[in-house]
């Protein structure tokens, strides 16, 4: 009876045949199968869950060259003796005076720290405004396989598989001689690391360079992890204000250690930070003899001007630690970005991440330096330049019909709108109106140090159809309204 409860699901992504398998050898390994009880016929199993025998006799012939079953002469189908079901021990429950008191082991506490949260499901809402999200539609699924598979051929296998500290070559060379130039940045293949993302580079970084109550100074608004990870040296986290030209230089910068900003697409307000800013940032750097991290997290979203060159290329004392990540082009459940700096601090940052994990996983890097390789990068930045700008448009539009003066378009592209409300808009209250009519949004208090406004939030139009925006921007106007009359 045990395979009735079988459950197959068209929608998950992975094969029937993938699916079956996985809920057979657990159904085996859970001891729900007697040992010595035939499996059904591959025709009769076929009949149970409504899929083709071919299916099940590809499952079976799996499972027999891996020894999870063997085949009995005209009697059919066994589970293998030799393939012992897992032992479930007793949970052992502490009491009295055996509990372990965590008041005395936990140092920090990050789990009460203010974070992003992200809607769950948000596929199944109608006008999805979420910021940062994958979208299927637009990805090159054929494309990734094939460098997929053949990332895993016998003779790449060779090159990455053995227990190594050195990144994948290919994606270190790409790195250099394909995505840095475009930002104007020229470096050596030792100023070069890659990470599980770009939050794990800006986190290795803060260990090495913040001692406990060093000034880390942090646009406001700004990249709520960033802010928690310096709060964890624990270093004293300084909020530097914003306006329309990026990061405000002045004194407020003198006895900075380390300065965390998003020049080419400030987080969250998409402000894009202006050239002679730029310098005058590096100026006040070396006055004041502090490092900056520059997070280009949007480089390649870029559609609407010719891009101001990153902060690094003009960096001639290497003050600059440059951060890259792969998330917002391709996935962000892919997690690898990468580093430029000195190659005194990535020396450094390297043995660091041996003792976390290593490496990042080098059969994803191997994939994505062969996309990279065969033309398939250039080929979805292209693409999602055109959808994005004409999403990136059509919110326009429908902000300034539907919410005019509350927001300035992003003038470096980017996936985002940063929108302030009628002052007395608390956009958490908003957020849950609108969640209820089916539209999701973030409220912005969370990017804030210190006292946040209430009434800014982020809409996002990375996930979001084209043909929805109208309608979803409108809807949310009609709830602001109602709000605030």
């Amino acid at each position: 009876m045990v395979f009735h409860l079988f459950h197959l699901d068209t929608d998950s992504g992975r094969s029937l045949q993938q699916q079956i398998r996985a809920q057979l050898t657990a159904a085996i390994l859970n001891g729900h199968i007697p040992r010595d009880m035939p499996l059904p016929s591959s025709r009769k199993l076929a009949q149970l869950l409504s899929v083709s025998r071919n299916t099940v006799i590809r499952v079976y012939e799996q499972l027999l060259d891996d020894g999870v079953i063997i085949s009995r002469e005209r009697s059919g189908y066994y589970i293998n003796p030799e393939y012992t079901a897992v032992a479930r021990p007793e949970p052992v429950v502490a009491r009295g005076d055996d509990r372990v008191n965590w008041q005395r082991f936990l140092h920090q506490r990050p789990s009460e720290q203010r974070n992003i949260v992200k809607q769950k499901h948000w596929q199944r809402y109608s006008y999805p405004f979420v910021y940062g999200q994958f979208d299927p539609q637009s990805f090159p699924v054929q494309q990734w396989r094939e460098c997929s598979r053949d990332s895993v051929s016998e003779a790449a296998v060779g090159n990455w598989a053995a227990d190594q500290l050195q990144d994948d070559p290919m994606l270190v060379e790409h790195i250099l001689t394909h995505i840095l130039p475009r930002r104007g940045i020229l470096a050596k293949p030792e100023q070069i690391l890659i990470t599980v993302g770009a939050q794990h580079g800006i986190y290795l970084i803060s260990q090495l360079i913040l001692r406990p109550g060093d000034r880390f100074g942090i646009e406001n608004p700004n990249y709520v992890d960033v802010r928690n990870i310096a709060a964890s040296r624990p270093a004293q986290v300084l909020p530097l204000p914003v306006d329309e030209e990026g990061l405000v230089v002045d004194q407020r910068l003198a006895g900075c250690d380390c300065v965390y900003v998003t020049p080419s697409h400030q987080f969250p307000t998409t402000v894009t930070m202006s050239l002679p800013r730029r310098k005058a940032l590096l100026a006040a750097a070396a006055e004041h003899d502090f490092l900056i991290i520059e997070d280009d997290y949007e480089a390649e979203a870029n559609f609407t001007s010719t891009p101001c060159p990153a902060l690094k290329s003009i960096d001639h004392a290497g003050r600059v630690v440059y951060v890259g990540s792969f998330s917002k082009t391709l996935a962000p459940g892919l997690r690898l970005g990468y580093l430029v700096a000195d190659e005194t601090l990535i020396r450094e940052v390297q043995a660091l991440r041996r003792l976390m994990l290593r490496h990042a996983p080098m059969n994803n890097q191997r994939t994505v330096a062969l996309f990279i390789a065969r033309g398939y990068y250039d080929a979805l930045i292209n693409r999602q330049s055109l959808i994005y700008k004409e999403r990136w448009q059509l919110m326009r539009e429908a902000l300034q019909h539907h919410l005019p003066d509350s927001t300035n378009p992003p003038t470096f592209g980017g996936s985002s709108y940063w929108v302030e409300g009628p002052p007395t808009l608390d956009s958490r209250v908003l957020a849950e109106k609108a969640r209820a009519e089916s539209i999701l949004i973030e409220p912005g208090e969370v990017y804030f140090s210190g006292r946040p406004p209430q009434n800014c939030f982020k809409l996002g139009y990375s996930s979001i159809p084209s043909e929805r925006i109208e309608p979803g921007i409108g809807k949310l106007a009609e709830l602001v309204h109602r709000l605030v009359p």
